[in-house]
């Protein structure tokens, strides 16, 4: 026999290690706190990478929310991200969205990619997207998508902002940000 004889439960190194990688990604990847010994510069370095690495992996998901809010993607998605470990690409992009179309603050080229992908795919949150087999309606921030037998309209775009002569109109649609089938 290898090991400390029963009775003898000393803990061994690995389980140690295997303890001490743990807080190292939770720290990385989901908030954690640093774990001790690590010097906290190059943890947040690392961890500022690792968001910008995300981000855009969602953007390559989400390619018209990335450009709907522009300069601020970065910022907007490392904010929302910071606290969250990842979903995956495609599911971490669609709660982005979900939140800030509740938020009210959902661009509205984001808002028409929102609702084809609620209409083309059933999404609770939860699980992995599915698609639909019935007929369905998407919606996000006044814009409106229908599926239909497998493919996917945009037949009313959200609102966009109109800046002609300095008169903004506010996007005042308020829709439901996803609907069942």
């Amino acid at each position: 026999m290898t090991g400390p004889p029963d009775g003898d439960a000393a803990p061994t190194p690995r389980a140690g290690l295997a303890e001490r990688q743990a807080e190292l990604v939770a720290a990385l990847v989901a908030g954690g706190k640093p774990p001790a010994g690590f010097a906290p510069g190059p943890l947040a370095a690392t961890r500022a990478a690792l968001l910008r690495k995300r981000a855009g992996e969602v953007a390559r998901h989400w390619p018209l929310l990335a450009a709907g809010l522009g300069p601020g993607w970065s910022t907007t998605f490392a904010d929302w991200a910071a606290r969250r470990p990842t979903a995956g690409s495609l599911r971490d992009g669609w709660d982005l969205a979900r939140e800030l179309h509740d938020k009210q603050a959902l661009p509205p080229v984001a808002a028409d990619e929102l609702a084809v992908r609620e209409a083309r795919l059933r999404y609770d949150g939860l699980r992995a997207p599915r698609p639909r087999r019935a007929p369905a309606v998407g919606r996000a921030g006044g814009a409106v998508a229908v599926q239909i037998a497998g493919r996917v309209r945009l037949l009313r775009p959200a609102p966009r902002v109109s800046d002609l002569a300095g008169d903004a109109v506010a996007d005042a649609a308020r829709s439901e940000s996803w609907t069942s089938d």
